[in-house]
């Protein structure tokens, strides 16, 4: 029997993997391998929470594919020297991998095709960067015009999505393998359980059923304290659930649902990850991003970059409730919540003024979601210097941003719990108790919780004032 390497790096799934399918339909046999390469574990935008949750993955699927007579096979090193390896003892005539666009991905495979037979397939995105092109056949740099042709070409339905393997054909003996790392001590708990199983439960979840939460998802997904939004961005970053998977799920839904609303709600999550596809777009044309600004004419902010204001952001004590609960849920939990992550990117660039490329590498750190291409776009996007990014002058209130998103302040008080006792009436802005109710509360401004680390009305004139020169 013919024998190839299913090369797994963004797809810890069996379920519409077509890399996986490739590789079956090409051959008799598929030896799974996953390369724990020390470049990228030992990164300084590692995430220890990313990296268990990683580990968590690759159990899981590593149980599947016992369960189908086969088994993973974990190697560490450079990848291009562990393939060259187990092509050698396997006798492999191929290797079957899912595309990236990451650049370091890229030149990973360059120069693993350099000098061994890698296929690769699409999967990571529903569609590759470069089947959404314009007319002329140059790039997509806004994403309505995105959005559009991408919606144009046939939509993914579910007899598209490929089922699962039942059995496996492997190699006997089993060749050597490393154990799957053990995860190591973190500080906080990651909320979010990994695995294929797993993921397509929730995706079920959220997706299926009489009133799904996609149906509300809508107006459900800028509330903080709600329960509101999919949570599966950490699956999609590993490829536990493909994104074809996702968007099958959201135009089943939006096809299944009883009125305009819940119809508007699964359409404006297919949205959410067709921007996914845009920003993976833009990395594969314009990787210079990860590094600098899309914008020439935004290249030249001069930042403040005062190091006491980003470990305040970093730490969440700049005295503005909404902005520290955020950052507070990012640091213990290795999740924030996306209207979260928009209005704390908001402070640190246009209130503190600090370079956006700053928060990029400091949510990078911690996200168990942590992608280059959305991180990249969403921080560019909120800095106002990246392609179709917000105006500079769009500047949010953290003050109304918190009233607005969290009324009540169970977001805040979740994740503050010295502002536990505070009425509601003063939860987005405890500097403006008087001093009685301070101590009645148990928070004194000052002492027990901080005082603003800038007023915002100033900072936004001054944010105003640096941009425009």
């Amino acid at each position: 029997m013919t024998t190839v390497i299913w090369w797994i790096r963004r797809d810890l799934r069996l379920a519409d993997n077509q890399a996986l399918t490739a590789a079956l339909r090409n051959a008799g046999r598929a030896v799974p391998l996953f390369v724990l390469d020390p470049t990228l574990l030992s990164a300084p935008d590692v995430s220890e929470k990313r990296v268990t949750f990683l580990f968590g993955g690759l159990r899981a699927l590593d149980a599947d594919l016992r369960a189908r007579g086969a088994g993973l096979i974990v190697r560490r090193g450079d990848p291009v020297i562990e393939l060259t390896k187990l092509v050698a003892e396997t006798g492999a005539e191929a290797i079957y991998a899912e595309e990236d666009p990451w650049p370091h991905a890229r030149r990973r495979d360059d120069a693993v095709a350099a000098r061994l037979p890698l296929r690769l397939v699409p999967g990571v995105t529903i569609r590759s960067a470069d089947v959404v092109r314009k007319a002329d056949g140059g790039a997509y740099t806004i994403f309505t015009p995105f959005s559009r042709a991408w919606k144009a070409l046939p939509l993914p339905t579910p007899r598209d999505l490929l089922p699962a393997p039942e059995r496996l054909p492997t190699l006997s003996p089993d060749f050597a393998s490393l154990p799957i790392p053990e995860q190591p001590a973190l500080t906080g708990a990651i909320p979010l359980p990994s695995g294929e199983a797993e993921a397509l439960h929730r995706l079920r979840a959220f997706t299926a059923g009489l009133r799904p939460p996609i149906h509300a998802y809508a107006d459900a997904r800028n509330r903080m304290a709600v329960a509101g939004t999919s949570q599966l961005s950490p699956y999609l970053r590993f490829g536990m659930i493909s994104a074809r998977q996702a968007a099958v799920a959201a135009l089943t839904a939006a096809a299944a649902a009883p009125d305009a609303a819940a119809r508007a709600g699964a359409e404006t999550w297919l949205t959410e990850l067709i921007w996914r596809e845009f920003y993976m777009a833009l990395l594969y044309y314009f990787p210079y991003v990860l590094d600098d600004a899309f914008r020439a004419d935004r290249r030249d902010v001069r930042w403040g970059n005062d190091e006491a204001d980003f470990a305040a952001w970093r730490e969440g004590r700049t005295g503005y409730p909404v902005v520290d609960a955020a950052m507070r849920q990012l640091v213990q939990t290795g999740w924030m919540h996306n209207r979260a992550r928009m209005i704390a990117a908001s402070f640190l660039v246009k209130d503190l003024l600090v370079d956006w490329r700053w928060g990029e590498r400091f949510f990078m750190q911690h996200l168990l979601d942590g992608d280059p291409a959305a991180n990249n776009g969403g921080w560019q996007w909120t800095a106002g210097v990246g392609a179709d990014a917000a105006p500079y002058f769009r500047i949010f209130n953290p003050t109304l941003q918190g009233a607005k998103f969290d009324p009540d302040g169970a977001y805040i008080r979740r994740w503050i719990p010295e502002l536990a006792r505070v009425p509601d009436k003063y939860i987005h802005q405890p500097w403006m108790m008087p001093a009685p109710l301070q101590r009645q509360t148990g928070c004194i401004i000052g002492h027990d919780y901080p005082v603003p680390r800038v007023d915002h009305a100033w900072a936004r004139e001054r944010a105003l004032v640096t941009y425009r020169h």
